[in-house]
């Protein structure tokens, strides 16, 4: 039996075990996937991160099954979990937000460690750090 051919990828950042059925109307509903099988499928996958987002790639196939791949959070949405904030700061270079600390930012490091394109964990550290101060977020020795 060949392979099935892949018709569509989407990435979509869902609320984790609750998918809106919107969200993935609009970017599901072309390609012809069963957005209730996805739906069921996403939110037992990640019902036990109720709260964060977790981003998905669905890939749908020419007889409409879909496989879901997921990803961890975006580091933008640990920082502010860690810090308990809404968002970061609007101008980085003179507002500052919060402060992490290093052993805050070595657990979104590690957390991240599978999306990130680092390959040891002083690299991904690295990276987190980039993206808090991106977002007006010291990280403190």
């Amino acid at each position: 039996m060949p392979p099935k051919k892949k018709t569509h990828e989407v990435t979509l950042a869902l609320e984790a075990g609750n998918a809106a059925m919107v969200d993935l109307g609009k970017m599901l509903g072309p390609t012809g996937a069963n957005m209730r099988a996805v739906k069921v499928e996403y939110d037992e996958a990640t019902s036990k991160n109720r709260g964060e987002i977790i981003p998905v790639i669905v890939s749908v196939y020419e007889d409409r099954s879909h496989t879901l791949v997921y990803k961890t959070p975006p580091t933008s949405f640990l920082i502010r979990k860690a810090l308990g904030i809404q968002s970061g700061a609007s101008n980085p270079l003179t507002q500052h937000v919060g402060t992490l600390s290093v052993t805050q930012v070595k657990e979104i490091a590690e957390r991240k460690m599978p999306d990130l394109n680092a390959n040891d964990m002083d690299a991904a550290i690295q990276i987190v750090s980039g993206t808090a101060r991106s977002m007006g977020v010291k990280v403190s020795s």
